[in-house]
């Protein structure tokens, strides 16, 4: 049968503006439906302006630290009406420069704001402003990405919490914020709210923050909140919130017993959960569960015509995650090549220092039973860290150890994010230890920390017998070195 188009995206934000962008591009008559503006959460309520508000903070901490380190007056306050002004301005820059419907317009994008719904398998109606329109499409993109999930908590329903999608519209800065979830989105905004002059108590029910790293990576982080006035409450349940005297007070248990906190705000981080909900699945046959629509290796759902991207998914909630999942549904839907989602997912928490990770964790390692070792080079003995006071944090290569092949990494440390692409690079390519300690790397840069992790393998690789023959060989007369200690650094 003839449909209206060839393809319909459901869901504007990262991965719908790449998978509409594309899918035009190749020729493809092209429809994106979105429910509220382009741009989604990245741009409104996510990777836009936390960064933002982070750099801000980031910078407001040195200006203060200088002054310290000057004998200097410290700042006595910071106009946060002014902050929130500037983190305006940047999500709208964004916005004009690659988000407006217009620019996708141009690309042969017909763009129709509304809310989707299926019908069947091939047509979708739009409801919007009163009236329904029904399109029919061969092929379908789900792209509507997920919302703040919020969790059962005696009390929370009743208060005036934000999330993500709010905290960007305050006007005034919290006198103090209680953070439910020590995940990114709750470590980030933390650190800069608390950086800004709030009050900020981190509620975590793991035993540490960004439980998805390894503890020995993420004690740079807890450390570094200590340092500046973060209250972590970790192992920690929350019992109840309660309103008292235009406060909430929040109520919880850990091993030292019950304890309360009051504070002005609250902010809830504790995690995602897919938008679904008003998309009507059953009726176009698609499967899912409460962690999202489920995909195969080609971002394909159970309808061979159908695919789901993003958020939506349950992959990791991560904007080039899904970038790249819309190049993969779209190269394997239109151009018939079945090119699969990439393994190896980087990610980084732009905290300071920063954490990043790639590949496997020590953890899944073990889990897994493979053999491996842990190289690590930390920070203290980075030049450029040194040069600019930023020696927190160290780097993590978890490596075979007979040839050097990489498993993964993890990184705590000034600029992590930007470092852990180079490793991710190296385990997607084979490049082992040795190729990285082989390969020059400018100095003083942050990168250099990374050869000089890969250094560690030659090192940790070297036996006294080794010395001793080359001792005996060429008849040096040098001491030989103390090998004894297993993990030294070098």
């Amino acid at each position: 049968m003839p449909y209206d188009y060839d393809v319909i995206v459901i869901g504007g934000g990262a991965a719908g503006l790449t998978a509409s962008g594309m899918a035009a591009q190749l020729g493809a008559r092209t429809m994106m439906i979105e429910a509220e503006r382009l741009g989604g959460d990245c741009t409104w309520y996510g990777c836009i302006p936390s960064k933002a508000l982070l750099k801000i903070s980031q910078q407001v901490q040195q200006t203060q630290h200088t002054l310290q380190w000057l004998d200097h007056s410290p700042l006595e306050g910071v106009p946060f009406a002014k902050v929130m002004q500037r983190v305006s301005e940047l999500q709208h820059q964004v916005y004009e420069d690659a988000d407006r419907p217009e620019i996708y317009q141009a690309m042969g994008v017909e763009t129709v704001f509304g809310q989707a719904q299926f019908l069947d398998p091939h047509r979708i109606v739009v409801k919007a402003s009163g009236s329904d329109r029904v399109y029919s499409s061969k092929y379908i993109v789900i792209a509507t990405g997920s919302d703040p999930a919020i969790p059962e908590i005696p009390g929370l329903k009743t208060q005036p919490y934000l999330t993500n999608k709010t905290i960007f519209s305050i006007s005034h800065l919290p006198e103090s914020l209680a953070v439910i979830g020590a995940g990114p989105m709750g470590c980030e905004l933390g650190q800069a709210f608390g950086r800004l002059g709030s009050r900020v108590v981190l509620f975590e029910q793991n035993n540490r923050v960004l439980s998805m790293y390894s503890e020995t990576i993420t004690r740079h982080l807890s450390d570094q909140f200590i340092e500046e006035g973060i209250q972590l409450q970790l192992n920690t349940r929350l019992v109840k919130l309660e309103s008292k005297d235009k406060a909430i007070v929040v109520t919880y248990e850990n091993s030292e017993g019950i304890g309360q906190t009051t504070v002005s705000h609250v902010l809830v981080a504790s995690g995602r959960t897919p938008r679904i909900s008003s998309l009507e699945l059953d009726r176009a046959g698609v499967r899912y569960d409460n962690r999202g629509i489920k995909v195969n290796a080609h971002a394909r759902t159970n309808q061979k015509h159908i695919f789901a991207i993003g958020d939506v998914t349950g992959y990791p909630a991560l904007t080039h995650v899904a970038e790249h999942m819309a190049k993969t549904a779209i190269t394997t839907m239109l151009l018939k090549i079945p090119v699969r989602l990439e393994a190896t997912v980087p990610s980084a928490v732009f905290t300071e220092p920063e954490v990043a990770k790639t590949g496997l964790t020590a953890e899944q390692l073990t889990a897994k039973g493979k053999a491996f070792k842990t190289y690590r080079f930390p920070y203290t003995k980075v030049d450029r860290g040194l040069a600019e006071d930023r020696t927190k944090g160290e780097i993590q290569v978890y490596a075979r150890a007979w040839d050097g092949k990489i498993y993964g990494a993890q990184v705590a440390g000034a600029n992590a994010g930007e470092l852990i692409g180079e490793l991710g690079l190296a385990i997607r390519h084979g490049i082992s230890m040795r190729k990285l300690s082989d390969t020059l790397h400018a100095y003083p840069t942050y990168a250099l920390g990374v050869r000089r992790a890969a250094d560690q393998w030659y090192i940790q690789s070297q036996k006294p017998w080794q010395v001793r023959w080359l001792k005996r060989l060429f008849g040096y007369r040098g001491a030989e070195p103390d090998l004894s200690n297993p993990d030294r650094i070098v």
